[in-house]
């Protein structure tokens, strides 16, 4: 499943992220979400309105220098990557990420092909466009479970 998407402000790009969350599959098993585009694309303002809907309230920035964020909600546990620093995807390697590929894990990862070939296999890819009117995403499963979690995306989208 394939769709694109056009996000004119930044309040669509943060309720695309909660209707992302309401759409997510039970933590039953991992999922992870590639989060592709370039620079200011729009990649940590979806994880916000994701991680907001979610629940977590204190601040969300990407985990640049870190390269990590962990977030302990109930029933889940979420893990937000930003790979843009990292220089070889051996780098990942010190970051333990085996131990969080459990089930009930999300992850969301930007700039995935940074960490090529040490990452889990994805459910589903976004990758943002800027444009001058807002940004553009096109959203790709790559599971089944992703398939679903678009579908859902797309109900909760048209709805």
């Amino acid at each position: 499943m394939r769709s694109s998407l056009h996000l004119a402000a930044e309040a669509d790009t943060l309720a695309l992220g909660a209707a992302a969350a309401r759409a997510l599959p039970t933590a039953q098993r991992p999922f992870l979400v590639e989060l592709a585009g370039d620079l200011g694309a729009g990649k940590t303002t979806f994880a916000r309105g994701l991680l907001q809907a979610l629940g977590v309230t204190r601040p969300i920035r990407s985990p640049s220098y870190g390269l990590l964020e962990l977030y302990d909600l109930a029933g889940r546990q979420v893990l937000h990557l930003d790979l843009y620093r990292l220089h070889d995807p051996e780098e990942l390697e010190n970051l333990g990420l085996r131990d969080y590929h459990v089930p009930g894990s999300l992850w969301l990862v930007e700039w995935p092909e940074r960490g090529a070939g040490r990452l889990p296999v994805a459910d589903a890819r976004l990758a943002f466009s800027p444009g001058s009117d807002g940004h553009a995403v096109a959203l790709t499963a790559l599971s089944a479970a992703g398939e679903e979690w678009l579908a859902r995306l797309s109900q909760g989208q048209n709805s």
